[in-house]
């Protein structure tokens, strides 16, 4: 067997192995997992001083790896650089080739828009160089991150409290939550009534209701007053239709996803946060088992802005809704939809690699949740293709005393793309009206029943995760790739709740956003984050020097952080505390949330009259692995802490393993950790995931502890063997342990402000 002479660097296992599959023996597919170059966490990293040089290190944790892609670049003649097709995969490949120590001819840069054999060979068939420009436009992004996140998060540590970030884009989105809570609060409500009327036929058997619309012109009724003089206008009269407008209406289908717009849907109809939609999509993108297939990339690139589909996507879904739907649902040509002014428009819109693979196809080969993601890509998709739904709509006027009142109704006449999908609305949808009789001009009618209701206007409504990324979009705060991340760590920061499924902000969140606008008001500008966004993009087209972009901001923010500090000296933000509807079963008070050395806390108000406290339960990141609710940091009897579903014994999972934020890049399910300090790596505990990783080889100590305290304290046995927590260590007498001082505060105090 021949040597291979090619080497193919992708970022993921998945990905590598879809790729694999696609190329010959010549060549050897592997991944990076990752960056595996970046600027310290312990330090600033760059050279303020010296034209904001990087100082680039390998990752911690990363060596061995590195050794390996080391020793296989040097045995072959090319290596592809095949990351994604991005700013931080073109980064992520330029660090590869300066770790690897790859010369320019060695060393070719690979992209996949979509993950299949066709594309896969055709572009490795077309290297090119890295593109630099792209390279500069992320490291200015991430120069600019890291020098507000490492220099204003001290500030907020010693004028708020300690372990708070702050983030360029993150502070934005965390403002334009406390925004829209401070027009709820400044909100006055308006009042206005609606009048409705029964209507009877004279001539004919029938009744319909009608809607006061106004006299010439359309008029709101304000008061009860104008309601009432009305109805003695109307009382005892008849009602002749004046207007009988019949019409067709014809409803167009949505577009293709865009990153938002997936994150949006998969958010209103599937109930997906953003950050579990990007992460399924990639999974999609990277390739899944199909049985009788093999491992094959579903769906295209899911970080876009373009609404654009090559001639061969539409020419495929055009062939597959004639055969399977008929030739009426088809558009009758390919439906090209025009991508918004100032989108990047370098990738396709998000769609199905191959149409033929319908959702019901793969769906054995899929988890429950990516199958829901991908009926709703693919749907999506082939619903932009199909002809117009077509409604037939009815508007009758009726008048009396001068007082018009209208009725309307439609009804569908043929369903065209609505037989595949239709689109999910952030309000509540146009009310269709019930049928009509066959009404015609001149007709008299009597009234049977006069409604009349008082009504208030309402405030605007909170942001939910989908209307937050909507919002981002329209106003240039953050780019696709960050969407997801931000609304993220708005939440993690707890700076955002999710509260009845919206984001309301915390007093902490009001009170850092607060400190921001007085002392930082460019930072936390909508317009001036959105200008940023757009020097960037400049930048990766090659119009502006990313030096030169990071000066004209560093001038300006470093004044007004020693403005800040100047100002701020001696002082402290005191944060209110957020009371619970926990009550003290001492006094009687409401107890309050407090933070203390080990974390939050419940505490009474009436301290120190009062000392009653208790621990507060902590939610985790992940999903049950059981019934998918959430998890629960708990406390055993003795001290130990496990982590539970928050359904308790009606669901009775639990583990002393640390659920994380990490979702298995095979199956999809929550990640676990062991616990207790150090670096440990995740690893899946699904025992039908090839990733799966048995107990004997996640680290555990070998001495075992006692038998079922954890089961008690949850309620039941757990549904799955888990490790069990290890039983205390015998010390000698008399033996001491001299501790030792470290100066890893700095570096935590560091790595926090990312």
């Amino acid at each position: 067997m021949s040597k291979a002479t090619n080497l193919v660097i992708v970022e993921s296992p998945s990905k590598a192995k879809t790729i694999g599959k696609y190329l010959g023996s010549d060549y050897i597919v592997k991944a990076s997992m990752g960056h595996l170059r970046d600027l310290p966490k312990s330090k600033m990293g760059v050279d303020l001083e010296h034209n904001f040089e990087p100082q680039y290190i390998p990752v911690r944790g990363k060596e061995d790896l590195i050794k390996e892609l080391k020793k296989a670049s040097a045995d072959v003649d090319t290596v592809y650089l095949a990351t994604d097709p991005d700013r931080e995969g073109e980064a992520i490949s330029w660090h590869l080739k300066e770790l690897l120590g790859l010369s320019d001819e060695k060393a070719r840069r690979v992209t996949f828009n979509e993950i299949t054999q066709k594309v896969v060979r055709e572009s490795i068939a077309q290297p090119r160089e890295i593109d630099y420009d792209l390279v500069d436009a992320q490291q200015a992004r991430r120069i600019l991150d890291r020098i507000v996140g490492y220099e204003l998060s001290p500030l907020l540590w010693k004028k708020v409290r300690r372990g708070l970030s702050a983030g360029r884009v993150q502070s934005v989105a965390t403002r334009l939550v406390v925004d829209r809570e401070n027009e709820i609060r400044a909100f006055t409500p308006k009042e206005y009534w609606s009048l409705d009327v029964n209507l009877s036929r004279i001539a004919k058997p029938g009744s319909f209701v009608a809607h006061y619309h106004g006299e010439d012109k359309k008029r709101e009724l304000e008061n009860e007053i104008q309601v009432q003089k009305i109805i003695d206008d109307i009382t005892g009269k008849e009602f002749t239709v004046t207007n009988v407008k019949k019409a067709e209406k014809k409803r167009s289908a949505a577009p293709p996803f865009t990153t938002s717009t997936l994150q949006q849907e998969a958010s209103r109809k599937l109930g997906f946060t953003p950050k579990r939609t990007m992460a399924l999509a990639q999974q999609l993108y990277e390739g899944v088992d199909i049985a009788g297939e093999g491992t094959t990339g579903l769906i295209t690139y899911m970080r876009t802005d373009s609404l654009r589909l090559s001639d061969e996507a539409m020419a495929a879904a055009a062939s597959f809704i004639q055969n399977r739907y008929g030739k009426p649902y088809y558009y009758g040509k390919f439906h090209v939809f025009k991508t918004k002014s100032g989108a990047q428009d370098a990738h396709e819109a998000i769609r199905p690699t191959h149409v033929e693979y319908d959702p019901e196809y793969v769906r054995s080969s899929l988890t429950a949740e990516q199958y829901k993601l991908y009926k709703l890509i693919w749907s999506r998709f082939l619903a932009s293709q199909m002809a117009n739904a077509v409604y037939d709509t009815v508007s009758i006027d009726t008048e009396c005393a001068g007082h018009i009142f209208r009725s309307s109704h439609q009804s569908m006449r043929f369903p065209g793309f609505i037989a595949v999908y239709e689109e999910g609305r952030d309000d509540e949808g146009e009310a269709m009206g019930s049928p009509l009789p066959d009404l015609e001009v001149g007709e008299k009618a009597n009234c049977t029943n006069i409604k009349k209701e008082q009504h208030f206007t309402q405030p605007p409504a909170r942001y939910t995760e989908a209307t937050l990324v909507k919002a981002m979009e329209e106003k240039g705060v953050g780019r696709p790739s960050t969407y997801a991340a931000t609304v993220s760590t708005i939440q993690d920061r707890e700076y955002v709740v999710k509260e009845d499924k919206r984001l309301a902000p915390t007093a902490l969140g009001e009170v850092v956003t607060g400190l921001m606008i007085d002392r930082f008001n460019d930072i936390i500008d909508v317009e001036f984050t959105a200008h940023m966004e757009n020097r960037l993009d400049a930048v990766e087209e090659g119009k502006q020097h990313w030096k030169e972009l990071l000066s004209d901001f560093y001038g300006g923010f470093s004044k007004e952080l020693h403005e800040a500090e100047a100002a701020l000296e001696g002082v402290r933000l005191k944060v209110p505390e957020e009371e619970t509807d926990e009550v003290c079963e001492l006094c009687g008070r409401n107890m309050v949330i407090k933070m203390g050395r080990f974390g939050k806390f419940l505490a009474c108000p009436g301290f120190p009259d009062c000392k009653n406290a208790k621990p507060l339960v902590e939610r985790m990141p992940g999903r049950c692995p059981k019934c998918g609710s959430g998890m629960l940091k708990r406390k055993s009897k003795k001290g130990y802490a496990y982590y539970a579903c928050e359904k308790g014994a009606d669901c009775g999972f639990m583990s002393w393993d640390v659920p994380t934020a990490e979702d298995c890049p095979k199956c999809g399910m929550t990640m676990f950790k062991k616990s207790g300090k150090g670096r440990n790596k995740p690893f899946c505990i699904n025992e039908t995931c090839e990733n799966f990783l048995p107990e004997d080889k996640r680290g555990y100590y070998k001495k075992k502890a006692a038998e079922g305290e954890a089961e008690a304290a949850a309620g039941e046995k757990p549904a799955k063997k888990t490790a069990k927590k290890p039983a205390a260590k015998k010390t000698p007498a008399k033996k001491t342990t001299k501790k030792t001082t470290t100066k890893k505060s700095t570096a935590k105090k560091k790595e926090a402000a990312e």
